[in-house]
């Protein structure tokens, strides 16, 4: 089992609504992008290179998947994916989960009751025991796309084993 780096039980417990919201629209504006190119919406063949669960910078917890572009005219580039999860919203968290969810089983060959949310701590570790388990055996087809309210959404098209 991977290694715990912060105490996410304190997470269940509750959260600053209003915080969340407010480094919700942060990121969605700034996407932690810095000085990458925007990445066009399409398809590209890519690796994980980062996936962990963190604490945002205002405290929340975010899963953080950091893919980088094989070939192409964005070879060496990077597709960042961060999913701010508001436990606090029982409206937004189930979808936020549900995304979050989708995506791990995209990446990590496995039964779908493998992948499932009981409580930060124990997501976390499931994010770090997944990302060992992938690294450096597989590669993806990931389809990058803007929905209508202008939010990434991301899609696992196809999964490659790395020779």
């Amino acid at each position: 089992m991977a290694e715990k780096k912060f105490d996410w039980a304190k997470f269940d417990k509750s959260v600053d609504l209003e915080a969340l919201q407010a480094d919700v629209e942060e990121v969605e504006k700034n996407g932690g992008t810095g000085d990458y190119p925007e990445i066009p919406n399409g398809q590209y063949e890519v690796k994980v290179e980062v996936m962990e669960l963190v604490e945002s910078k205002k405290g929340d917890p975010m899963l953080k998947i950091w893919f980088k572009i094989l070939e192409g005219d964005y070879e060496g580039q990077k597709i960042f994916y961060y999913k701010v999860m508001q436990p606090q919203n029982n409206n937004a968290f189930g979808y936020q989960l549900h995304q979050n969810n989708e995506m791990l089983r995209g990446l990590w060959d496995c039964e779908y009751d493998d992948v499932k949310f009981t409580g930060f701590e124990d997501y976390a570790d499931l994010i770090l025991d997944i990302h060992e388990d992938i690294d450096g055996k597989f590669e993806y087809l990931l389809k990058k796309e803007v929905d209508d309210k202008g939010f990434d959404q991301f899609e696992i098209v196809e999964v490659f084993e790395v020779e």
